[in-house]
């Protein structure tokens, strides 16, 4: 350890939190000294949740204390209640206080659920998608609508629908309605056209209908449309809500999500950096969180005497669309990382081929065999496919 580290303070340990202590450990090396504050035991790899009511995978648990000592951190059982910048400290959901030379908000957002419809989140996430299926293989429902109240990260919604009818379908069952409403002009159309057409191919493949730009409500089992014209299945699964965590002494949005800049430097505060869904940044998804994480931790290297130069968050948006069949790995980039379209693809376009992807921990957790590989239905290769590669076959496409 240096005579003289750089005291952080990471406040939260989910996918954003551990990216930026690995990514520390990597960069910084003993120049810090890392302090991971989190209220939960365990890092829960929650992308497989979809998968779970299916048997197609779930959701692993891995303690934080064993990642905490294995990375030579320190770990604090405990949960952040308001954060004193002027002070350089945060008070604890304890009451403790703690100092830091730099602070790391990596808390995530919260979750709110859609009156009158099952709302897929949470540990019971399970529980309720089974009695859902049950309901469909006795015959006791014979529509199903899946409702995205945002156009944020919404592949968890296709996942559930694709899944749901390759279940209905393979019990023989023909008469059954499905039908997906989201307000994106286009099937998950933030990876670009070529991957909107495979998706919207998939739907139509699955007997799936899809009602796009419709930011609809749900009122007493009714999803309304809005013009008047409304659905009226037997039951409703949607995506919750989110907002931000509006922590007491932080900036917040309208939302409550924490305003941050491209290398995750919170707004008007010296030394305090933020990095996943706890931000504004308008798409809540554990691969983006990892970059934004990265980001954060280029500029704390760098402080803390590292040879870094720092980047800026960069989105490129990976997802591996589970279909319980041929999955398709889908990917774009925004235009500051090359202006190209998006690309679909049955075979890998990163390594390790897991849900969530990421330069520090998707690895880490890929070589301790957690969370495991979903059931793709084929050996995974053994080589990886370049980011900037994929991104040119499908601008050449």
């Amino acid at each position: 350890m240096s005579p003289n580290p750089t005291e952080v303070l990471i406040a939260g340990g989910g996918v954003a939190g551990l990216e930026t202590l690995l990514a520390l450990s990597d960069l910084a090396g003993d120049r810090v000294h890392v302090s991971l504050l989190a209220p939960e035991p365990d890092f829960v790899y929650r992308p497989l949740g979809t998968a779970e009511p299916f048997s197609l995978g779930h959701p692993a648990r891995r303690p934080l204390s064993e990642i905490a000592d294995e990375l030579g951190a320190a770990l604090i059982a405990d949960g952040l209640a308001e954060a004193l910048p002027a002070t350089r400290q945060v008070r604890c959901t304890s009451g403790a206080v703690l100092s830091y030379d730099v602070l790391v908000l990596a808390l995530g957002a919260v979750t709110e659920p859609l009156e009158h419809a099952t709302t897929f989140a949470g540990d019971g996430a399970r529980e309720a998608m089974g009695g859902v299926l049950a309901d469909l293989e006795q015959g006791h429902s014979k529509s199903v609508a899946f409702v995205a109240p945002s156009a944020g990260w919404t592949l968890p919604l296709y996942e559930l629908a694709i899944l749901t009818a390759r279940e209905v379908w393979s019990m023989g069952m023909d008469d059954v309605r499905f039908s997906l409403v989201t307000p994106e002009e286009r099937p998950l159309g933030v990876f670009g056209e070529c991957a909107s057409t495979a998706v919207a191919e998939l739907l139509a493949a699955e007997r799936i209908d899809f009602i796009g730009s419709t930011a609809a409500e749900v009122e007493g089992g009714s999803v309304i449309l809005g013009a008047g014209e409304r659905l009226e299945p037997d039951r409703v699964i949607a995506l919750p809500r989110l907002r931000g965590p509006a922590i007491k002494g932080l900036p917040a949005d309208g939302e409550g999500f924490l305003p941050v800049d491209p290398h995750g430097r919170v707004e008007g505060l010296e030394d305090v950096y933020a990095a996943g869904d706890a931000t504004d940044f308008h798409i809540k998804q554990g691969g983006l969180s990892a970059q934004q994480a990265d980001a954060v931790a280029e500029m704390i290297a760098q402080r803390a005497g590292a040879p870094v130069e720092p980047q800026p968050f960069r989105p490129v948006l990976r997802g591996l669309l589970l279909t319980g069949d041929r999955d398709r790995y889908l990917l774009s980039a925004s235009e500051a990382a090359g202006g190209y379209r998006g690309y679909s693809d049955e075979q890998p376009l990163w390594w390790p081929p897991t849900k969530m992807a990421g330069r520090y921990l998707a690895p880490y957790l890929y070589q301790r065999d957690a969370p495991p590989l979903p059931a793709l239905g084929r050996e995974a290769p053994h080589v990886a496919v370049d980011t900037e590669v994929a991104l040119q076959r499908a601008a050449r496409a």
